[in-house]
């Protein structure tokens, strides 16, 4: 199969990439409008890719009808947001939560979860993550102004909570418990529960 981008359609690309470009983490992102209402959503365009200071990127694609989604709205109005771990235990949750809601609806009454208040950034987390990341927007990015365009969300990480109970005895995160859950394509995902080490060449 040959794919020439220039001639495919929109969705056709879409598809496609998301199918070969796995396992992709999850961003499950809370955010806040301007009236203080929650707003709960999972992206898949999403890593974390400096350490001083600690950044991350999600994407929150434009909608096929090229309309922005409530996270990117309340990122752009408050430039704040938390990322809270996408983990196995929770995976209904976080499936639940993409769900398209009307305007103001908030997806944490949808699927029953609690919110814990944050430390340094007023939007809250949820209370059953494992983790959680407190994060102020540096910049914001659109790349491409059509239907499923990107909009690069850069988030520099101020305060992150780890669950005791995540914790190997040397002090870092055991991936056998937290157990984070991945998009593949389609409705597909994937576990953390099948490992391998290799030690790095020195």
């Amino acid at each position: 199969m040959l794919i020439d981008v220039s001639k495919a359609g929109v969705l056709e690309s879409y598809h496609m990439l998301v199918d070969v470009v796995t396992p992709r983490p999850i961003a499950w992102v809370t955010s806040l409008d301007r009236e203080g209402r929650v707003n709960l959503a999972p992206f898949s365009f999403f890593n974390a890719f400096g350490a001083n200071p600690p950044v991350v990127i999600f994407s929150p694609l434009l909608r096929r009808d090229g309309s922005k989604k409530d996270s990117l709205l309340n990122v752009e109005a408050t430039r704040e947001f938390v990322l809270n771990a996408a983990v196995e235990s929770l995976a209904e949750q976080v499936n639940l939560s993409s769900k398209e809601l009307p305007h103001g609806t908030s997806e944490v009454e949808l699927t029953g979860l609690s919110l814990l208040p944050s430390l340094k950034v007023r939007v809250p987390r949820i209370a059953e993550a494992p983790v959680n990341l407190e994060c102020i927007v540096r910049q914001i990015i659109p790349v491409g102004d059509g239907p499923l365009s990107a909009n690069l969300v850069i988030g520099e990480v101020v305060v992150i909570h780890i669950d005791d109970r995540m914790l190997a005895p040397s002090g870092r995160v055991d991936p056998r418990k937290l157990r984070t859950i991945s998009r593949l394509g389609g409705d597909d995902y994937s576990r953390t529960t099948d490992l391998f080490s290799m030690k790095r060449p020195s």
